[in-house]
């Protein structure tokens, strides 16, 4: 099994800026694609941005220009760097991996989430 332990969040103004990270450990194998979504109350989760393996990032219309997912490859670690935030970008947010999974008799590939952080901005 893998865990996804994420942090930072919080509490911030809009035009303020607030830091995500999300820390895989476990049984890895190796990591693949890593996500951030978004839930939105009532609704289904909503991709915000992906990273892939060589560094290429994607970004929902909503947050480009003022998000930036990163990765740390050696730390297993999944970074979201939030700015010029918007009364709107307020929700629980969730990192999303994955990964090919360790197993006795070899590896298989896996999907795992964690366990999600609030972002709050106020005016």
């Amino acid at each position: 099994q893998v865990q996804l332990v994420e942090s930072g969040g919080g509490l911030a103004q809009a035009g303020g800026s607030l830091g995500l990270s999300c820390t895989a450990s476990g049984r890895i194998a190796s990591i693949n694609t890593m996500y951030w979504y978004r839930q939105v109350p009532w609704t289904q989760t909503a991709l915000v941005a992906s990273i892939s393996t060589n560094g290429t990032d994607t970004y929902v219309d909503s947050v480009k220009g003022r998000f930036t997912i990163s990765r740390d490859v050696a730390k297993n670690t999944v970074y979201l760097q939030m700015n010029n935030l918007k009364v709107e970008d307020t929700d629980v947010y969730y990192c999303n991996v994955d990964t090919r999974t360790l197993t006795t008799w070899g590896d298989y590939p896996a999907n795992y989430w964690g366990q999600g952080t609030q972002v709050t901005v106020s005016l």
